[in-house]
């Protein structure tokens, strides 16, 4: 069963799983569907045609499901936020709504989006994702599993952050990130300085995986290649793990471009 706090507010409609959190002041849509455990903490909104998974925490003053800022929006469209489980949302972070019919902001399992963070309209993070204070994530960016982005980054809408990568410090995110690579920023650039080595030995990534990463980076960012002759090289000459078909298929698939 729910337990709701007398002040606060959980509209007609709203579905609550059992052992859902209501705190004081908050404030359940009417289209809100909350999973088995999660906890919705003092002030916070959940509005829009929501979806939150299960043993989720939602801290004081977020807000989700707030129509999109996008001016393309017509008003009385129908667009969601999906939420998956044991995800954490913190103080003041914001996640809104699609544009158009249909179109849904998505957050994975087990994210952490720390406080002041936004996502816009049409974001996916995937899973185990984690956004340090007051990330801001401009419409249709694409966070892949394990991705970390540092305090104060702006991403560019549409710009694809690849998995198991690192991004540093107030960032600006005008072009896809490779996975598995460290970045942060030189003269104002978004620059790749190397692998992300401490990510993926910690997630138990091996020493042949790693040593073939820092080899294709060695190609493509060291050799003097252009970006295509450096592909062929990592393809014909480093060992294909999957972990380096993955790099070789971003950089391929890439529209924005690659940092």
């Amino acid at each position: 069963m729910a337990k709701i706090h007398p002040t606060a507010i959980v509209e007609d409609g709203a579905i609550l799983g059992e052992d859902v959190e209501v705190g004081p002041y908050a404030h359940i849509g009417a289209n809100a569907k909350i999973g088995n455990g999660t906890i919705i903490k003092q002030g916070a909104i959940v509005d829009g045609h929501t979806t939150i998974g299960e043993k989720c925490q939602i801290f004081p003053y977020a807000l989700i499901g707030m129509k999109t800022q996008d001016l393309k929006y017509t008003e009385g469209s129908v667009s969601y936020v999906e939420i998956g489980n044991r995800t954490v949302i913190r103080e003041f972070a914001t996640v809104h709504l699609g544009t158009k019919d249909g179109e849904k902001t998505i957050i994975g399992d087990d994210v952490l989006f720390m406080s002041y963070c936004h996502a816009a309209h049409g974001v996916i993070l995937g899973n185990h994702v984690i956004c340090s204070n007051s990330v801001q994530l401009a419409g249709d960016v694409h966070l892949q599993d394990w991705a970390i982005v540092g305090g104060c980054c702006a991403a560019h809408q549409f710009v694809t952050v690849g998995r198991h990568s690192m991004t540093g410090g107030m960032v600006k995110i005008r072009q896809d990130t490779p996975p598995f690579m460290l970045v942060d920023e030189e003269a104002g650039d978004q620059k790749v300085i190397g692998i992300n080595i401490v990510g993926l030995t910690r997630r138990g990534f091996s020493k042949d995986v790693i040593q073939a990463l820092k080899e294709a980076h060695r190609v493509i960012y060291r050799s003097g290649f252009n970006r295509s002759q450096a592909l062929e090289r990592v393809e014909n000459d480093i060992e294909q793990f999957d972990e380096i078909k993955q790099l070789v298929e971003f950089y391929r698939k890439s529209t924005r471009g690659v940092c």
